[in-house]
């Protein structure tokens, strides 16, 4: 007897097949039957039988399919951020938000460098006058403006000197704002800030004071002086000239009439007829030259803390020219070599030793490098890299008094041991600079910050190239028995 294929064929798994489908003349069923047990999907098939409504007919012309250029309808919504790069965008508009900000800040200098006082400690002046609308100044852009205009000099011992005369209603900070302002400010510029002058004060800054100082640490409530008068800042400084806005002035003479009769004179030179002939502070070095055992046109004073502050275990002390010395004691030591006094520095602290050289510098009555050279120097950044080697050398060799020459490359070539030892002492050729420029060079009046950046620039080349500036001295110098 034959068997029939249906009972020798093997019985797949799962439920019978429907009649309806075994019948079918389909020959790849739908699985789902047999896997899934999805129930039937019903759908309204009235949309298929219907012609569609012309209206909604968008028609594509042959060139607009070839070339991909299809005409989308516009949005109820208008953006002009790109599919896919909002992100970004949104960035680069608050960045270029932030620089239209930083520019008008920058327009307004409300800030200003003042060069150093009397401990060699740059000076950062800012006027109340000068502040942008509280609109503005309630903002990030504002703080970081601060910040990128003072962070160079913070990282050494600072001044900070405020002037609040003129300080309009709608320019008034908020005590917010000042608060977390502070708390914005790092470590440097608290630490680092000897002292802050506060010039003109009203009862608006005592009232703000008294309210913040129970969150202030008691250092920094004694770096805080109120300076009265313009004479008075001159004096605590150690400046015999200040470039101010007219109106600071002007309220000045008002008030301080009978202070200002009896000033300093903008004139740093000192009548040295009647000096002592061993003075070596506060004179020219002409006089000094004159009156002096220099050997090579040095100084004695100058010779005496170099060779000091180039010992091993002196010179690579951290932060060697970056951190003030005892004030009282330099003035101390001031006197004694005026007085022709053999001063010993043996048990000296070094940081005394350091700013006695850096005093020395400043007390100059003219810059070590010379009101004419300001002019030049001022405009290094401007000159290519091919032109500063050659405007460089030409201006120290032939351009400096044979003193100044001298001093200066013997200063130089002693920083540039300073700077051998920096990863101990931390002092770079930037760091140096810094230090350095401005009291190398300054203004018959003042520096301004935009300023003070190429006199830096020019100091650093001098020390990164000092081997090829003097290399061949091509004025020989004589000897000063």
């Amino acid at each position: 007897m034959e068997t029939s294929v249906e009972q020798t064929t093997p019985r797949l798994p799962g439920p019978t097949l429907t009649p309806s489908l075994t019948d079918t003349e389909d020959p790849h069923p739908s699985l789902s039957d047999w896997h899934d047990y999805e129930p039937n999907l019903e759908f309204d098939d009235t949309e298929l039988s219907q012609a569609p409504d012309p209206r909604l007919i968008v028609t594509l012309d042959d060139d607009a399919l070839i070339s991909g250029d299809f005409v989308t309808p516009p949005d109820d919504i208008q953006t002009n951020l790109e599919a896919d790069n909002y992100e970004e965008q949104l960035r680069v508009a608050s960045e270029m938000d932030e620089f239209s900000s930083m520019k008008t800040f920058e327009e307004l200098k409300f800030i200003e460098f003042f060069g150093t006082d009397k401990q060699g400690q740059h000076i950062i002046a800012i006027f109340a006058c000068r502040l942008p609308p509280k609109s503005e100044l309630n903002n990030t852009a504002f703080i970081h403006f601060i910040i990128q205009k003072m962070e160079a000099f913070v990282q050494n011992d600072y001044v900070l000197v405020y002037f609040h005369q003129g300080l309009k209603d709608d320019s008034k900070p908020s005590v917010d704002f000042l608060w977390n302002s502070y708390k914005e400010l790092d470590r440097s510029f608290k630490k680092n800030l000897k002292r802050l002058y506060v010039v003109h004060p009203t009862m608006f800054i005592r009232v703000i004071w008294n309210l913040c100082k129970p969150f202030i640490s008691v250092k920094f409530k004694n770096k805080l002086f109120y300076v009265s008068s313009l004479d008075e800042l001159k004096e605590n400084l150690g400046l015999r000239s200040l470039k101010l806005p007219d109106n600071i002035t002007e309220f000045d003479d008002r008030n301080s009439a009978s202070r200002r009769s009896s000033g300093l004179s903008g004139s740093r030179r000192s009548d040295e007829s009647s000096l002592a002939k061993t003075t070596q502070f506060g004179v020219t070095l002409d006089f000094i030259n004159q009156n002096s055992p220099c050997l090579n046109y040095i100084p004695p004073v100058v010779r005496k803390c170099v060779d000091h502050l180039s010992v091993s275990g002196v010179i690579d002390t951290e932060g060697i020219f970056r951190r003030s010395g005892n004030y009282g004691r330099i003035n101390s030591l001031k006197a004694s070599v005026n007085a022709g006094e053999n001063v010993d520095f043996k048990n000296e602290d070094t940081h005394v030793v350091a700013g006695l050289l850096k005093t020395f510098l400043r007390d100059l009555n003219e810059p070590l490098l010379t009101y004419a050279l300001y002019d030049e120097i001022i405009k290094f950044l401007e000159w290519t890299k091919e032109e500063r080697p050659r405007n460089v050398k030409q201006m120290l060799r032939e351009k400096l008094p044979v003193e100044n020459y001298e001093l200066f490359k013997y200063i130089i070539e002693f920083l540039v041991k300073v700077m051998e030892c920096k990863d101990l002492n931390k002092m770079t050729s930037s760091n140096l600079a810094i230090v350095f420029g401005p009291n190398l060079i300054w203004a018959h009046n003042q520096m301004s910050l935009e300023e003070v950046n190429p006199i830096n620039a020019f100091i650093e080349f001098v020390l990164q190239n000092h081997r090829d500036i003097y290399m061949v001295d091509i004025n020989p110098k004589e000897t000063v028995d």
